[in-house]
C-alpha cells in the first residue's frame, strides 16, 4: 500500500501554528519562535532554512542577513534562522564562527525536522533542511517561498526586497509590484482593462 502524499504548503495558504525553541545570541541563553506569538503581536515572520551548523555558504548568509537585520525589523518582521541542530549546537557555533559574530536574530532549532517538514525542505537521507526562505504574514498566510539547493547561498537583499514588497501591497491591495521594483516610491502598477497592452506606457510613459 503507497504512503499517502505529504501535504505541501502554498504561497496563500495558512501557515498552522508552530514553536522551536531558539538560541538568542543577544542574551547567550535560550528562547522560542512562536508563529502564535509573531500573529498575535502583529508582526510578520522570516524564517530562513539552512543545512547545518559549523558549514561554510551558510555562515557567510547569517553574516549577510545580520547586515540587514535592522532593515527587516523596521518593516515589523521576526527573524529566524532554522536548522536541524540542536540550540546547544547554535550556541557554539555563534560562539566560535567569527562571521556570525554580528548576530543577533533568533536562530531556531529544529532537530526532529518538524518545522521543515511543514515547510517542505526537509531531507530525510540526510537529516538537513535545504535553504528555503519564508515570510509568512501578520494573520498567519505564507507569501513567499523560495527553496535553493544546498550549495547555493542566498541574496539577502532580494529576502529583504520581497518582504518591503508584501509589507507595501498589504496596504495597497490594489497595486502589483513589477520586476525591478526595490521599496516604497518605485513605481507599481494597477491592474485593469486600459493597462492591458500597456505595461510598457505605463512603466515608462
Amino acid at each position: 500500500m503507497n504512503a499517502a502524499p505529504t501535504p505541501t504548503l502554498q504561497v496563500g495558504q495558512d501557515v498552522p501554528n508552530f514553536e522551536m525553541t531558539t538560541f538568542e545570541p543577544t542574551t547567550g541563553g535560550f528562547g522560542k519562535y512562536s508563529l502564535a506569538d509573531n500573529k498575535k503581536a502583529g508582526k510578520w515572520s522570516v524564517l530562513v532554512f539552512y543545512p547545518a551548523d559549523f558549514t561554510f555558504v551558510c555562515a557567510t548568509e547569517f553574516a549577510a542577513l545580520a547586515e540587514r537585520q535592522a532593515e527587516f525589523e523596521k518593516l515589523g518582521a521576526k527573524l529566524a534562522t532554522v536548522s536541524c541542530d540542536t540550540q546547544f549546537t547554535h550556541l557554539a557555533w555563534q560562539r566560535e564562527e567569527k562571521e556570525l559574530a554580528g548576530v543577533k536574530y533568533a536562530m531556531a532549532a529544529d532537530p526532529t525536522g518538524t518545522v521543515a517538514r511543514l515547510f517542505n525542505v526537509y531531507l530525510s537521507d540526510a537529516g538537513l533542511a535545504l535553504r528555503g526562505s519564508f515570510i509568512i504574514s501578520p494573520e498567519g498566510k505564507l507569501m513567499t517561498s523560495e527553496i535553493n539547493v544546498l550549495n547555493i547561498g542566498r541574496n539577502m537583499d532580494d529576502l529583504l526586497r520581497r518582504l518591503k514588497a508584501n509589507v507595501y501591497l498589504k496596504d495597497a491591495p490594489g497595486e502589483v509590484c513589477p520586476a525591478e521594483w526595490k521599496s516604497k516610491g518605485d513605481k507599481t502598477l494597477k491592474p485593469g482593462p486600459e493597462m492591458v497592452g500597456k505595461v510598457h506606457k505605463a512603466l515608462h510613459g
